[in-house]
């Protein structure tokens, strides 16, 4: 059975929903159709036209990939622009391309976390909070036999998380009753007969954002013409959302020895580094990409040190002034390993469905700098 890349999509938005990313981004599907069919897939930091000859090489069907190939407005696709040459080799080759930006960044378990745990950092908390998750409980009634589909349905729309355990449920059973009216295509019974079935209710909860993608996978397959179903609104403290991490090192090193243990985990040949290097620290924040304008935020939260990209030479100045210390990793660096993490999410999701799909790696190196 072939596998569509509205499959993909809902597999990759279960972690990070398009409502995560800032207002300012541009992710999702960016090239392509939800209904293409898909069966290798490249995930890279970027889509160059490197990566793209690789992928039509490689006779990839969708790209995946953290920074949005469409960013600006365009206004103009020309074949002889840089941008219009990318659009127009995608379209040509039948190559979708969907892009997991912010999002990604701020979801949980998704990219800013997923480098914090590499550094091996504990008590780990959101830096900069853009909101909390509202919670919402589903009651769904149905059939006795009809029970497994539905409920796969709605756990695998987003309901259903509990931390770090999915496809959580309760089911209970009893007798459900009804009176098919005149108009009616019931699926048990008939019309103006009264009716008693064995019914199993599914309870589960549902983040808000969630809420509408449930309720519609649930309709999708559930046999009833008409659905029983309730939804509870929750007190339940959701987890919180926001940009960068902060947490505690495993113990308290220089600012020198971090630098270098952050050279090590993701190879980087050199790092630049804003403070004191003798400094021992406990307390650090981490925030992928451009994260200079987080630094005051990161010291009034009682973080001793930043770990980001693109740091200025002013930000620096104003970070040494005010005694705190930065370790600027690269743009880059701090963002390469986004494929080894949607590789390891996306295989384990791809196996527990069955589907028929390869995930491959980008081997370019897209780097921009060189150090001589």
């Amino acid at each position: 059975m072939s596998t569509k890349v509205d499959e993909i999509i809902n597999i990759i938005e279960n972690l990070a929903p398009l409502r995560y990313a800032y207002q300012w981004d541009n992710v999702g599907l960016q090239i392509g159709s939800r209904s293409d069919e898909v069966q290798r897939i490249l995930i890279a930091l970027e889509v160059t036209d490197e990566v793209l000859e690789e992928a039509v090489k490689n006779n990839v069907d969708m790209i995946i990939s953290h920074h949005p190939l469409i960013f600006s407005p365009l206004k103009k696709i020309i074949k002889e622009d840089l941008k219009g040459k990318l659009l127009y080799k995608a379209i040509r080759n039948n190559i979708s391309v969907y892009s997991t930006h912010t999002n990604m960044d701020i979801a949980p378990n998704g990219l800013n976390d997923y480098v914090a745990n590499l550094l091996g950092l504990k008590d780990m908390e959101v830096l900069d909070v853009t909101e909390k998750s509202t919670y919402y409980k589903l009651a769904v009634f149905t059939p006795v036999g009809h029970e497994e589909k539905v409920a796969e349905a709605i756990c695998s729309a987003g309901a259903g998380h509990i931390g770090n355990y999915s496809n959580c449920t309760f089911r209970v059973n009893g007798t459900g009753t009804f009176l098919p009216l005149e108009g009616t295509n019931p699926f048990i019974g008939a019309q103006g007969q009264g009716e008693k079935v064995e019914e199993i209710k599914i309870e589960t909860i549902v983040p808000q954002g969630n809420l509408k993608s449930v309720v519609k996978a649930m309709l999708k397959v559930h046999p009833y013409e008409e659905v029983a179903y309730d939804i509870y609104p929750l007190e339940n403290e959701g987890p919180v959302l926001g940009i960068g991490r902060m947490g505690y090192l495993p113990h308290a090193v220089s600012i020198a020895d971090l630098a270098n243990k952050i050279k090590d985990i993701f190879n980087i040949e050199h790092i630049k580094i804003a403070g004191d290097l003798k400094a021992h620290i406990n307390k650090v924040a981490i925030i992928n990409g451009s994260g200079a304008e987080y630094i005051k935020l990161a010291m009034h939260r009682g973080c001793q040190c930043v770990i980001t990209g693109d740091v200025k030479y002013h930000d620096a100045q104003d970070a040494i002034s005010q005694g705190m210390n930065v370790i600027d990793m690269g743009h880059y660096h701090s963002e390469k390993v986004f494929p080894k993490l949607l590789i390891d999410y996306l295989s384990k999701k791809v196996e527990e469905k069955d589907l028929n799909v390869e995930i491959i790696q980008s081997s370019v190196d897209i780097n921009p700098f060189q150090l001589i």
